[in-house]
């Protein structure tokens, strides 16, 4: 498939008026801003719809998914405290916005996605963009066995509860920031994975996720 995407002067503008609002919004995190400023986000719409590319808004991407609201994936990125080199497993590749952030603050990226189409077109654009992460198809919901442990955890699809299989992947220091709730609104939960049995969590701000479907959720 041939893609030409153009990053002008306009988008890069747009990205950064993006970040300002981000700002006033409350994300402090440097890093977390500077890969927002940065992964063009506009690559992933239709070009009948870049003009809403950088407004901090959700957008529909198909399969009945979305492309996440800036301000979301900034404020799970910022609780996961990326450090370069941290392995991260994303469940819920989408469009693969998240990806890249991730990508950007030098993590190494492990993502899943169980929707095929989405899957199939995110293993062509990232690539294109410069963007590796490891990519696989399936169940989001017990995570990746195989892979871990992981240095971080992020789901960005709301879940009934935290899935115990996910906490097992982490490593000790690990942290795991998920949307628990109910289908319709869900709370932002941070775990701290202290030793192998102890875990401390934190319950945040309230969003609206599409559901997180799968063996261990909806």
């Amino acid at each position: 498939m041939a893609y030409k995407f153009i990053d002008n002067y306009r988008e890069q503008g747009a990205r950064k008026r993006l970040v300002e609002v981000l700002q006033k919004k409350g994300i402090t995190d440097e890093q977390v801003l500077k890969a927002i400023g940065k992964v063009p986000r506009h690559f992933f719409f239709d070009e009948t719809f870049w003009n809403q590319a950088y407004k901090d808004i959700a957008f529909p991407i198909g399969e009945g998914q979305t492309i996440s609201q800036p301000y979301t994936v900034a404020y799970q990125t910022e609780l996961l405290h990326i450090r370069k080199g941290d392995k991260v497993l994303e469940i819920g590749t989408g469009c693969g916005y998240q990806t890249c952030i991730l990508l950007e603050l030098g993590a190494r990226v492990c993502t899943i996605e169980r929707q095929e189409k989405l899957y199939e077109r995110t293993i062509q654009v990232l690539p294109y963009m410069g963007y590796k992460p490891k990519f696989f198809l399936g169940d989001g919901s017990v995570g990746i066995p195989g892979d871990a442990p992981y240095d971080k955890i992020i789901v960005t699809a709301g879940a009934p509860t935290v899935p115990d299989l996910l906490l097992k992947q982490l490593s000790i220091g690990g942290i795991l920031v998920i949307p628990v709730g109910d289908e319709k609104s869900q709370k932002m939960v941070t775990v701290l994975k202290t030793a192998e049995h102890d875990y401390e969590r934190h319950v945040l701000d309230t969003f609206r996720f599409v559901p997180l479907v799968g063996d261990r959720a909806w």
